[in-house]
């Protein structure tokens, strides 16, 4: 059976030897007694016998003391006994000995160590000389080490007759130092430790070995802690482990701290962790080095056990303390712990019997107060009711008016709430509430701050306090029990739960008793706000309180006003930002514009009823103030009374504008409805807001503004999608770097209007000091640059001449982007205004544009000096303004079919309503109608501006300047056709000149996009004439060229298969307009796709018979045209074939003879060609038509040689070619058309399309 840990005898090491030997110190050493020296003894001796390496004068002093401390003790003979035998024969034997164990296990008939025992152990051990000694107890500490290793509850304790003897203990523990310090690697120090535990004295012995070997002391903590259990109280190994690692660190007090740190970080031994906290606030007490506090730092370190991060070391701790309330054992570390934790109260309660808490110990009653409730709601601790009755004793007394004496109360007013077991009694219940109702009675009381305490930082503790008692009260009102809980986990800083049951009465006391709801309204109202309000201020604050009575509607319903308040409150916001702030404003606006029947109509229902709205909107004005010292010159010229508003405050009440606005649209219908006036913020309130610079400074510090920037964006992408252009954005980035560069000294310049007018009067001879100011007003703050934004503006047209440098323009596009970043749409007005394509009516001068200008009609920036289109600058400017301003107009159209909706039945026609419209839909329509026609009209006017002129073609210049015009331009329509593709498809559609094809393919990525809508195109119906067929085939070549992908191919192929459609039913004229312009394509789309060459030639051939079958109805005509035609197909042919010799000669490849047969269908004319010739009825060169029709004369004349350069050059004969089988020979083709009259135009274009597609089939099948 396993006995009861109880150490008979404890011999523990004095702290003041072990320090002076860990040291060295031997000064220290003389001055301990014999008693505290005797512990130490074999070390000494051990060091008195070892020769120095250390010659000098004070090592030799310090040996002599170690003798004199050594001299006249009869202990020290038989130590130097034991370290006088011969070690290395006794190192075999134990060698010996382990390996026999091994082998017989822990038998000890056979030892190599002892022979044979007459006697027992302890007098064995009493009658050896110093070797047997040595040798008994090392075979005894091998058979314990040995049975230590097994895992058998049964082996937890084991006795030994020479261990367990008291009498032996000194003798005993001299040897095993000496064996432990001559044979370490046999015997590891750590596996001694835990074999020692077993014993009775183990935690002693284990005392003893570290004291001789100082510089063992960590390694062997640390070995019992990670050996040890989880919660070592419960069996007698655990508490022996614990008392011998209690034992070291009082014999180092210095590193209980380490010891209890590595309990913590593994995860075990928490009742050390807690009585080594215990022993060392006792060994600080003791020393007197912490006077005010009665625990140390034990209440700290079992919070922060509780209260960390750690959820292991928190789930760790509170099951030792579930498992330690399970047993009824007084000596456990619980229970240890409580008592002195109820010591600690009962001293605080008695320092508050007849005066208020002190101040210096209102922290301490806060700090006790929390691990209480840490104790209970986390670790499920139950208090005693003494525990209970001294908590509320002390959280029902008078707190101390200060800082720390409102924290108290806060802390105890949430106890009560989180712990309501404490006022479970009538009476205690009662002496509760009359406490929380003198504090709210006494509200003066907390003004009496002494001097000494920071008036600030009082005012801050006192309303922290006050609101957190209203916001209590806001929320038990409201039934949020759950806020409740928020709100007294976030006071104690951990989450508890808290139940309804509990809170029940409480909440019918503060809803009742304390705080009735119209009071908690009139007091909210006059609680005055939180100056400089910023996330830097912790505590319950006022914001907090009206925030949640918004929230319930409880203003509203008493007509309290806040309006005020609100307004003042953002006011004095700072950065960084409160997280309540804009939380608050969207309840402050929902509750302005939610509709609320009152009091007398609730039961009412329908439109007919009459409704009110909350409370009133702020004003333009108020909002005006906060944001007058912005950009007004005005107020720069003002006196220095204008109260600065930081941009925390300015961006808060653009967010409440923005979603006012937003909240309004959604509800109009309703407001119409219910027949209520609802106040609206007009566009020209916007125009002079600078909500351009405001989210850029946003942006620029998100941290500072998180949760501000994300809703606020989403409301100007929505309202003002033009102030949030992908170009702001990108600019926003390079703006720090730019002027850090242009102002490297870190100046601020300065620059007047006359001085910028004097600097732009001669670009063109002199531009260094347009250059040197615009360098400068890149380095100039916004605020000074927007004051002379107006007279820079007015120099647009100076920098459009042609001789004016491009890097003065590129400088000036520069600034303007700057001062876009302020007021953007400003600046956009100044602008269109200054290029302004001027009249020459000087009577009637064109009307000044205004943002409603351009806001209904975007063209008016279009409407400018011409000299804008070829200056590249210039037109990036006017593009970006004309996309802004399409964004607003598409805004402002959407914004007017939501503030003027349709309510009721609405006539077909009257005079508010001319186009008929009768539904939304029909008004949706038509919105998207305008919106198509006029940004395509945009589309059609910037394409034209990229044609080219006769101007342009003068001057490389231009041409260089027109190219990069086209590049913008293309840039431009490509963001409008992602925007939206369906203008792709209504612009192409409309059509434009096909000139500008080329560019619109290459240049615009988007523009693969045709190929989805290009077969319905092709299929438009023909009415009057074939435009947008051929503007579809052309679009179709230059688009297979660009995408060479299976989609174009199949477009391709059916442009070609309708143009084949298209030739029999259309009349001669027909084809005339439509196939003649269309030859280029065709040669297009083989060169793209030349498995179409097939089908392309198969047409051309056909398209020349109709021809031909028609040429017979004119009567007689000339050759002269047709065969100059022919000759010059004979020429390039040759010059083909010559290159083709040139080719075979440098890659020699044999092409093996192919025989290409075709359906009948594909090509009619190749297969009678063939069946008449090997019939022998046609020769080489005839036709079967004209020898059906009779029309040639000599159909079976052998081919001609054709004079060309004075050389005899035969043409390349692709009929009697040996590698190759090709549909025409070329005497066919001039056969075919010699027969076209000269008038034909179109004969000669087909001939020519003809030759150079019959050139690609020859190359075509050579490759493939």
């Amino acid at each position: 059976m396993t006995p009861m840990y109880r150490p008979v005898s404890r011999r523990d090491i004095s702290p003041r030897v072990f320090q002076a030997l860990q040291n060295l110190d031997v000064d220290s050493l003389s001055e301990c007694t014999e008693e505290e020296i005797r512990a130490v003894m074999p070390c000494l001796a051990r060091m008195s016998l070892i020769g120095p390496l250390d010659q000098s004068p004070e090592c030799a002093l310090s040996r002599r003391m170690v003798f004199k401390i050594l001299s006249g003790r009869e202990t020290v003979n038989s130590i130097v006994g034991l370290l006088s035998i011969d070690f290395h024969a006794l190192e075999v034997d134990v060698k010996k000995e382990q390996t026999l164990r091994q082998k017989l296990g822990n038998q000890t008939e056979d030892s190599a160590l002892i022979q044979s025992l007459s006697h027992s152990y302890a007098l064995e051990f009493e009658k050896s000389d110093p070797t047997r000694r040595l040798r008994l107890f090392l075979s005894e500490l091998l058979t314990l080490m040995a049975q230590s290793k097994e895992m058998k509850p049964e082996t937890t304790f084991k006795s030994s007759e020479l261990l367990d003897q008291e009498i032996y203990f000194d003798e005993v523990a001299d040897v095993l130092c000496v064996a432990l310090a001559e044979l370490t690697i046999l015997l590891p120090i750590a596996e001694v430790a835990e074999a020692l535990l077993r014993t009775l004295h183990g935690p002693s012995f284990i005392c003893r070995i570290v004291a001789n070997m100082p510089d063992t002391f960590n390694e062997v903590c640390q070995s019992l802690i990670s050996n040890g259990e989880r919660y070592e109280e419960e069996s007698f190994l655990g508490r022996a482990r614990l008392e011998t690692l209690r034992s070291l660190c009082r014999m180092c007090p210095n590193q209980m701290l380490m010891i209890r740190l590595k309990c913590v970080e593994m995860c075990r031994m928490p009742a050390l962790a807690v009585l080594l906290s215990l022993d060392y606030a006792s060994c600080q007490k003791m020393m007197k080095i912490e006077k005010d506090t009665q625990l140390g730092d034990v209440v700290p370190f079992i919070s922060g056990l509780l209260l960390g991060g750690d959820a292991n070391v928190r789930t760790w701790f509170s099951l030792f303390i579930r498992n330690g309330q399970k047993r009824h054992d007084r000596a456990t570390a619980l229970q240890t712990l409580r008592e002195e934790l109820l010591r600690s109260l009962q001293s605080l309660v008695q320092m508050a019997v007849d005066e208020p808490l002190p101040d210096r110990c209102a922290v301490d009653a806060s700090a006790l107060l929390r691990l209480y409730c840490a104790l209970k709601g986390i670790a499920g601790m139950k208090l005693y009711d003494e525990e209970g009755v001294l908590l509320l004793q002390l959280i029902t007394c008078r707190p101390p008016p200060t800082e720390a004496g409102l924290r108290f109360v806060a802390l105890g007013l949430c106890m009560l709430m989180a712990c309501p077991s404490l006022i479970a009694l009538p009476d205690q219940e009662q002496r509760g509430f009359q406490w929380v109702k003198w504090l709210v009675r006494e509200e003066s009381y907390f003004e009496k701050s002494p001097a000494s305490s920071s008036g600030k930082c009082m005012e801050t503790a006192r309303s922290s306090f006050g609101e957190m008692l209203l916001l209590m009260a806001i929320h038990f009102h409201s039934g949020q029990l759950s806020a409740v809980c928020d709100l007294v986990c976030s006071t104690l800083g951990m989450r508890l739960l808290l139940r309804p049951a509990s809170t029940a009465r409480m909440k019918v006391a503060f809803t009742q008793d304390i705080f009735p709801e119209q009071v908690v309204t009139s007091h909210a109202v006059r609680v005055p706000v939180t100056p400089g309000l910023n996330a830097d201020v912790a505590g319950f604050l006022p914001v907090h309180c009206i925030y949640q009575l918004l929230k319930s509607r409880a203003f509203s319903k008493y007509r309290v006003p806040i309006k005020t308040w609100v307004y003042r409150q953002l006011c004095e916001s700072r950065p960084p930002l409160h997280p309540l702030l804009p939380s608050l404003v969207e309840v402050y606006v929902s509750s302005i514009l939610t509709l609320a029947p009152p009091k007398n109509n609730q039961n009412q229902s329908g439109p007919t009823g009459s409704v009110d709205l909350g409370h009133d909107p702020i004003s333009e004005e108020e909002i005006r103030i906060v944001f007058a010292n912005s950009f007004s010159k005005n107020v720069c010229r003002a006196s220095t009374d204008v109260q600065e508003y930081s941009v925390t405050a300015q961006l808060l009440l653009l967010y409440y504008a923005l979603l006012y606005e937003d909240t309004r649209l959604t509800q109009v219908k309703n407001y119409m409805i219910a027949g209520i006036n609802v106040k609206s913020y007009s566009q020209s309130f916007f125009a002079n807001l600078p909500i351009r610079y405001l989210i850029s400074q946003a942006e620029k510090e998100q941290h500072l503004y998180a949760g501000l920037f994300s809703p606020l964006l989403r409301l100007l992408a929505t309202h003002f999608p033009q102030l949030c252009l992908v170009e702001d954005w990108m600019y926003e980035t390079s703006d720090n770097r730019l002027s850090s560069l242009c102002s490297p000294h870190g100046s601020v310049p300065s620059c007047s209007s006359q001085t910028v007018v004097q600097a732009f009067t001669d670009l063109v001879g002199c531009p260094a000091p347009a250059m040197l100011l615009m360098q400068k007003l890149l380095a100039m703050p916004s605020k000074s640059l927007w004051q002379i934004a107006h007279t820079f503006i007015s120099q647009f047209r100076s920098i459009l001449g042609e001789a004016v440098p491009r890097q003065v323009q590129e400088m000036y596009r520069q600034v303007w982007l700057k001062l876009n970043s302020i007021l953007p749409r400003q600046l956009w007005v100044m602008t269109a205004n200054a290029v302004r394509l001027q009249l020459s009516l000087e009577d009637c001068p064109p009307p000044t544009l205004t943002q409603d200008h351009l806001t209904f009609d975007p063209l008016h920036v279009l409407r400018c000096d011409p000299r804008v289109f070829r200056c590249p600058p210039a037109m990036q400017i006017v593009l970006y303004m004309l996309k802004a301003w399409l964004g607003a107009s598409r805004t402002h159209l959407s914004r007017h079919l939501l503030d003027k909706p349709l309510c009721g039945p609405v006539a077909a026609q009257g005079p508010g309503n001319l186009a008929g419209v009768t539904s939304d839909s029909e008004r949706e329509e038509l919105k998207m109608a305008l919106i198509a026609a006029q940004e395509s009209s945009v589309v059609q006017i910037v394409l034209e501006l990229c044609l080219q002129t006769d101007e342009d073609e003068a001057s490389d210049q231009r041409l260089s300047e027109l190219r990069e015009i086209q590049s913008i331009v293309c840039s431009f329509l490509h963001q409008l056709f992602i925007a939206d593709p369906n203008l792709v498809k209504l612009v192409h559609f409309q059509g434009y000149p096909s000139a500008l094809l080329p560019l619109t393919t290459q240049g615009i990525p988007s523009m693969h996009i045709c190929l989805d809508f290009l077969p319905e195109l092709l299929a438009q119906p023909i009415i009057g004439d074939l435009a947008k067929q051929l503007f579809a085939v052309d679009l179709i070549s230059h688009l297979s060229l660009q995408y060479a992908l299976p989609r174009s191919f199949n477009v391709a192929r059916l442009a070609v298969n309708t143009l084949s459609t298209l030739l029999s039913v259309l009349p001669s004229n027909g084809r005339t307009e439509i196939y003649l312009p269309a030859l280029p394509a065709l040669v297009r789309i083989a060169t793209a796709f030349p498995p179409l060459v097939d089908d392309i030639v198969s047409f051309l051939v056909q398209l020349g018979r109709v021809c031909l079958s028609q040429s017979c109805l004119h009567g007689s005509y000339d050759h002269r045209i047709v065969s100059s035609l022919l000759r010059q197909l004979d020429q390039e042919m040759v010059l083909d074939e010559e290159e083709h010799k040139e080719e075979e000669e440098s890659v020699p490849v044999k092409v093996k003879e192919e025989v290409v047969a075709l359906p009948q269908d594909d090509c009619p004319m190749e297969v009678d060609i063939k069946k008449e010739r090997e019939e022998g009825e046609l020769e080489e060169g005839e036709l079967p038509d004209a020898k059906m029709n009779n029309v040639l004369s000599n159909s079976t004349a052998p081919v001609d040689r054709i004079q060309s350069d004075n050389k005899t050059v035969k043409s390349f004969d692709f009929a009697t070619s040996n590698d190759l089988s090709v549909p025409f020979t070329p005497t066919q083709i001039r056969q075919l058309f010699k027969l076209l009259p000269e008038s034909s135009l179109m004969g000669a274009e087909v001939s020519r399309t003809f030759s150079q597609l019959c050139n690609k089939a020859i190359l075509h099948k050579k490759i493939y």
